[in-house]
C-alpha cells in the first residue's frame, strides 16, 4: 500500500516540489512529479534548472528516450507510461488514478484556497480508498493526523 503525505499551506509549489524531488534524489529515490497542464510542465522543468547554482537536478519528461534512465520524470499525463514507481509528487487539482502504483505519494497544497479545497478533497478520496495520510503543514515539524 502507498504511504501517501500531504504538505499543505506551501506558498510556492513548484519551488517546493524542486526542492522536495532534490531532497529525494539525494537520497537515492526516483521521483515522478505530476502536474496539473502543460504550462505548469514547462514553467517545473524551467525551474528545476535553477532551482541552485550548485545542484544538478537530472529530469527529462515522460516519454523522453532517456525516461528509464533518468531519476526524475516530469509529466502532465497521470496516463504516460512511467519507468519507475518510488515517488510521485501530485501538484495537480485531482488525485492521480494511479497513485497505488508508487511506494511513496506526496500531495503538494498551496495556501490559495481553491488549491487548499482541492487538496482537502483528495485527502477525503484517499481516506475512502482505506488509506491513511499524514498531514504536515508547511514550516511547522509537527505532524498533524
Amino acid at each position: 500500500m502507498s504511504r501517501v503525505d500531504f504538505h499543505s499551506n506551501v506558498p510556492d509549489k513548484l519551488a517546493y516540489a524542486c526542492r522536495l524531488a532534490r531532497k529525494a534524489y539525494m537520497a537515492g529515490n526516483k521521483v515522478v512529479v505530476l502536474v496539473a497542464d502543460s504550462a505548469q510542465l514547462d514553467t517545473l522543468n524551467s525551474a528545476m534548472w535553477t532551482i541552485s547554482a550548485t545542484d544538478f537536478l537530472p529530469h527529462v519528461l515522460a516519454g523522453d528516450p532517456l525516461a528509464a534512465q533518468t531519476p526524475i520524470i516530469l509529466t502532465d499525463d497521470e496516463t504516460a507510461e512511467l519507468p519507475h514507481h518510488d515517488i510521485l509528487v501530485n501538484l495537480s487539482q485531482l488525485p492521480p488514478a494511479n497513485y497505488a502504483q508508487f511506494q511513496r505519494v506526496f500531495e503538494i497544497v498551496s495556501m490559495d484556497e481553491q488549491d487548499a479545497q482541492a487538496g482537502r478533497q483528495r485527502f477525503l478520496h484517499y481516506r475512502q480508498q482505506d488509506v491513511q495520510p499524514t498531514h504536515f503543514v508547511a514550516g511547522n515539524s509537527v505532524d498533524k493526523q
